[in-house]
């Protein structure tokens, strides 16, 4: 006969469990997991040797897993129910139920503020203009607009990165919302500035090759393009965090885009960098897309870096399950992908990505205008 035992485990996914002493050895094991995650959206999971069911516990704060039987006697169908028990969130989740409109009122509100602040600080020459004094001062450094453009995104890296990385000492000082509005208010004024930039000298310079006459290739880049802002970090998605309407949050992102990408974000704007770069054809392209790609590699290290820090074990799984090189980890059978995969993606926040997208793709033509309106 089998020697059986009856346990249950309570345990933080970031410390191992504490054993229990028991003093009887029963015939048949059962174990019961409850781990705790830093989100109150995690998906809870409960397997058994004959596949039970899944459920999730939205408001709950506790992913469940149960298995019952020989541990001695497990089978492929269970090392792939393991494969399933994610550490991470649940990436893109958007539970409409619980969506407040005082939130969304709110954000109404917050966006609207910025927008005009925006407006009269930074873009309108009428205001403030601090835009207009800024690109004149970066383009004071050099005529070549190739290297305004490097240095334009090379200030917006440190500024960025260098944010991101204080991030957990500044959120201390000051809280995570006033943290928030600092990192803001201070990366979207360089942010539009750089557009701008790039959209009214975009050609200008050299012009290494044209291609835009080759059949196909429009639909191409088009395609590129479009593909590219499926590839946004699903931080972007939480727009209430975004707008400090609620408390904004590190994430340890793991379905969705993160099983075919650990730094989705990176893998987008490459994707971005090179379709513009092949139409475009010329040496501001180029400088263009050298100084986002290589702003985004450093991402890749910085934030895993971060995460490292916020973490610990748990991002290290989910670092061993997942790739930088798209589809790396599911082609070496480190990220098995449910067999409804294809729902993590039939969601709210990409069914808004598919239709902004394509508004922006048509509205090229207003932004083009009134990025030329600026003169920077």
């Amino acid at each position: 006969m089998a020697t059986t035992s009856s346990s249950v485990l309570l345990s933080n996914p970031f410390s191992p469990p504490r054993p229990h002493h028991h003093r009887f050895t029963p015939k048949n094991q059962t174990h019961l997991t409850i781990r705790h995650h830093p989100t109150p959206n995690p998906t809870s999971i409960l397997s058994c040797n004959s596949v039970l069911r899944c459920c999730s516990f939205r408001n709950s704060k506790f992913q469940l897993r149960t298995s019952m039987g020989d541990t001695a006697k497990k089978t492929s169908e269970d090392d792939d129910e393991d494969e399933a028990l994610v550490v991470g969130e649940d990436s893109a989740f958007f539970d409409l139920a619980r969506q407040k409109i005082s939130s969304w009122l709110l954000f109404s509100l917050v966006l609207g503020v910025v927008l005009f602040v925006l407006d009269f600080a930074w873009i309108d020459n009428s205001g403030l203009g601090l835009g207009n004094a800024f690109i004149h001062a970066v383009s004071e450094l050099s005529d070549s607009p190739e290297v305004v453009m490097l240095t334009l995104i090379l200030i917006f890296a440190i500024v960025h990165s260098g944010l991101a990385s204080l991030r957990d000492v500044g959120e201390k000082l000051i809280g995570e919302r006033a943290f928030r509005v600092l990192f803001a208010g201070t990366s979207l004024p360089l942010a539009v500035s750089t557009v701008v930039y790039f959209i009214n000298h975009r050609y200008g310079g050299l012009q290494l090759w044209q291609l835009q006459s080759v059949p196909g290739l429009h639909q191409l880049v088009w395609l590129s393009n479009f593909i590219s802002f499926f590839f946004l970090y699903p931080s972007t998605f939480n727009l209430l965090e975004v707008a400090a309407v609620e408390k904004p949050k590190m994430h340890l992102w793991e379905t969705g885009i993160m099983r075919i990408t650990r730094h989705p974000q990176m893998v987008g704007q490459v994707m971005w960098c090179l379709a513009h770069t092949i139409w475009i054809g010329n040496s501001v392209a180029v400088a263009a897309s050298l100084g986002l790609i290589g702003h985004h590699l450093f991402g890749v290290w910085n934030g895993d870096r971060r995460l490292a820090i916020r973490y610990g074990e748990a991002f290290e799984d989910v670092k061993r399950r997942t790739s930088v090189i798209p589809f790396a980890a599911i082609l070496d059978g480190r990220q098995k992908l449910p067999k409804d995969y294809y729902k993590e993606f039939i969601r709210v926040p990409y069914l808004t990505i598919t239709a902004l997208t394509l508004g922006a793709y048509f509205a090229h033509p207003l932004m083009q205008a009134a990025s030329f309106r600026l003169h920077w």
